[in-house]
């Protein structure tokens, strides 16, 4: 990461701590008197205190995510042309555009073929082969993808684009790990990662966590899945210094984790301005018991135990530039405390070896081997105190 960017970014916070006053510091999103959580069916236990926000209704189908109902349903780029909210009020009504993506490529699409195409995130009947539909019609090398057996559960090829790739068997799966990136990633970068970093590429760390769950524990029937369905800040700008997008991404990832196959343990996995994003989301989500958040600049909170019970484990390499962005919140700017600081109340994990801001879930690393063992329900090795 330039330095020059790191210094805009701190530039702008300890500017705007100088000569802002100090709002009050806002209540913590997790409001858990009198609600319900909405995944009742789970056989797995809910997290102390944690629930669903009632105010997003679940899927009406078990595993199944309605497009036609769903209120933070809007179109994908690619669909903005066509579709208008007089056309579909039910889908559009006070959403901004966009929010989720999947797949339509033709621009004449009707709102009824859109709901169709966007169902279920590909998780519903035939879900996967409109996906791969829209994938095949947008060229390469997304054709390619398809056509090498990869599973889509939404794609946007519009703009900066969007994607979500699962990789082992997420039916059969007992436990779900989701990952989600952090600036500047692109639809662009799914496969080879930012500036050709193959660490960053949201394609590789879902394989590498699935290898090293299945060194973990042999037996365990574990899916992971590459979630890009998001529009994340472009660079380490005013937007990556705002919880905005974020709080955006949150919307969309809490919808996503609800339409998942029940039953399944889910840990989010979050890197970057990533965590930022699982952590806004976690006190919807019953389900989450675990988010780990990989080189984070904050999650929105104070401590963890704001997040509504969901245990949170943390990584922070020694030369990660993250730990030279200030620790500011004033309003949506600034990310508050990192998780890594021991005042957060975080779990860290074992660093030892990992380089830079992008080492993470690099093959052999042992935080890759920590995040392993969370997935699969064990208690990772402590890290180096």
């Amino acid at each position: 990461m330039r330095p020059t960017s790191i210094l805009l970014l701190s530039t702008v916070l300890l500017t705007a701590s100088a000569t802002a006053p100090p709002p009050p510091h806002p209540s913590p999103p997790c409001r858990r008197p009198g609600e319900t959580a909405l995944d009742t069916t789970s056989p797995a236990p809910a997290a102390p205190g944690a629930s669903d926000d009632t105010t997003s209704p679940a899927p009406a189908v078990p595993g199944t995510f309605d497009a036609t109902t769903s209120p933070t349903l809007v179109a994908s780029g690619a669909l903005d042309d066509a579709l208008s909210p007089a056309a579909a009020p039910d889908a559009f009504a006070g959403k901004a555009l966009p929010t989720i993506a999947a797949a339509l490529v033709n621009k004449t699409s009707t709102a009824a073929a859109a709901a169709d195409a966007w169902s279920g995130f590909g998780l519903s009947a035939g879900g996967s082969d409109r996906v791969g539909a829209a994938m095949v019609a947008a060229g390469e090398p997304y054709s390619s993808w398809v056509r090498a057996g990869r599973r889509f559960l939404a794609f946007d090829g519009g703009g900066t684009g969007r994607a979500v790739e699962v990789v082992g068997d997420l039916e059969d799966a007992e436990r779900i790990a989701v990952l989600v990136p952090g600036v500047s990633t692109r639809l662009a970068d799914f496969d080879r990662g930012l500036g050709g970093v193959a660490g960053r590429a949201p394609a590789v760390q879902a394989r590498a966590v699935l290898a090293a769950t299945h060194r973990a524990d042999p037996r365990a029937r574990v899916a992971v899945v590459a979630w890009l369905g998001y529009d994340p800040p472009a660079g380490l700008d005013l937007e990556a210094a705002r919880d905005l997008r974020a709080r955006a991404g949150a919307d969309a990832l809490s919808d996503f984790v609800r339409s998942l196959p029940r039953g399944a343990a889910v840990t989010m996995i979050g890197h970057s301005y990533g965590a930022l994003v699982a952590g806004l989301a976690a006190c919807r989500l019953a389900r989450v018991h675990d988010i780990v958040a990989l080189g984070a600049p904050g999650m929105g909170v104070r401590r963890a135990t704001e997040l509504g019970g969901v245990r949170v484990w943390s990584a922070l390499a020694a030369d990660d530039w993250i730990r030279r962005i200030p620790q500011l919140r004033l309003g949506h700017l600034g990310h508050g405390r990192r998780p890594s600081a021991p005042a957060f109340g975080a779990v860290p994990l074992p660093t030892t070896g990992v380089r830079g801001h992008d080492g993470y879930l690099a093959p052999g690393s042992p935080t890759l081997a920590a995040v392993a063992d969370i997935v699969v329900g064990r208690v990772p090795a402590p890290a180096a105190s």
